[in-house]
């Protein structure tokens, strides 16, 4: 799903961009709520970025987001990896820089990838068609995986993650005799 979103770009470099888990739901300006295998999964665009919010049947259990979040000191990561008693959590960034043609093609590569996609949630701001925010879900097994691309195309900087989710593989208990 593809969407013109209507309000100001407030995360004008990529370098402004902070990751935190387990935020609170933020306000949204474009949601796309799926359920995939038993998971609910809301992909949420922000006013800055991102926000994805993996739930079951005792409420949400993971909440990433990508954003420019007021006061955080936490800046975007290579990589994280955690672990809790139920699921493992996995995320990778990158930041790609472009030539300014390189940029627009990729750019609208992506778009056109996540819009036709049914599992995809896109928002452009005004001012550049090239200026926008992407998401991407999809459920292999036991695990949750999405791709997002933040574009700033001031920069001709491209932020992509990659994030996991996945159900821990418990040990069988072992009964003594």
């Amino acid at each position: 799903m593809l969407t013109d979103l209507k309000t100001p770009y407030t995360d004008t470099r990529a370098g402004d961009l902070a990751w935190a888990l387990g935020c609170d739901p933020m306000p949204a300006l474009a949601k796309l709520d799926l359920e995939l295998q038993g998971t609910a999964v809301q992909l949420r665009l922000l006013g800055a970025s991102h926000q994805v919010l993996l739930a079951d049947e005792g409420g949400i259990f993971c909440s990433e987001t990508v954003a420019c979040i007021p006061g955080s000191r936490t800046p975007l990561p290579l990589g994280v990896s955690k672990r809790t008693d139920d699921w493992e959590y996995a995320f990778a960034a990158r930041v790609e820089t472009l030539s300014g043609g390189s940029f627009a093609g990729r750019a609208q590569e992506l778009l056109a990838l996540v819009a036709d996609h049914p599992h995809g949630l896109a928002g452009t701001f005004p001012g550049s068609p090239n200026a926008f925010t992407a998401l991407l879900v999809q459920r292999r097994g036991d695990q949750m995986h999405w791709r997002t691309w933040h574009a700033y195309p001031q920069e001709r900087r491209l932020v992509v993650t990659h994030t996991r989710v996945g159900v821990r593989v418990r040990e069988p208990e072992r009964v003594g005799v």
